[in-house]
């Protein structure tokens, strides 16, 4: 019999789980909803077509200082939303240095979302940090 808080994804066979792996803890189980929030686009779960930010949309925006406060606001607004058992302590959305290039250059092509969280009810503290590639 299975035993975990959730499906882990991506789906996988499990030996172990049975026919899919599952979470098996709590800080396991806010990371893959906090990518989940972040991965998936408005209107792409059914029946809650408000649910995600929808990080793809912003694929042909320009990477401007403008663009990654909008991702930060949408992803504060949806974890509240979505996931309020998350409290988010830090919310960097920022493009990375390129290597060997001028100083303070960065890559327009990038993003780094990184997110320090921590979840009360289960005494847990973690990051997460996702590159997304625009």
């Amino acid at each position: 019999m299975a035993e975990g808080l959730g499906i882990k994804l991506p789906l996988f066979v499990d030996t172990i789980d049975g026919v899919y792996g599952c979470t098996k803890n709590v800080e396991e189980l806010a990371q893959q909803n906090l990518k989940t929030i972040i991965l998936t686009s408005p209107g792409e779960r059914t029946m809650v077509p408000d649910f995600g930010v929808g990080i793809r949309n912003f694929l042909f925006e320009q990477n401007t200082t403008d663009t990654q406060t909008i991702i930060r606001e949408n992803i504060t607004r949806q974890v509240a939303k979505y996931a309020p058992y998350i409290e988010i302590e830090e919310l960097q959305v920022s493009s990375p240095s390129v290597a060997s290039a001028q100083p303070n250059e960065r890559d327009q092509n990038r993003i780094n979302i990184y997110i320090r969280f921590r979840v009360p009810g289960a005494n847990v503290v973690s990051n997460l940090t996702i590159p997304v590639e625009i």
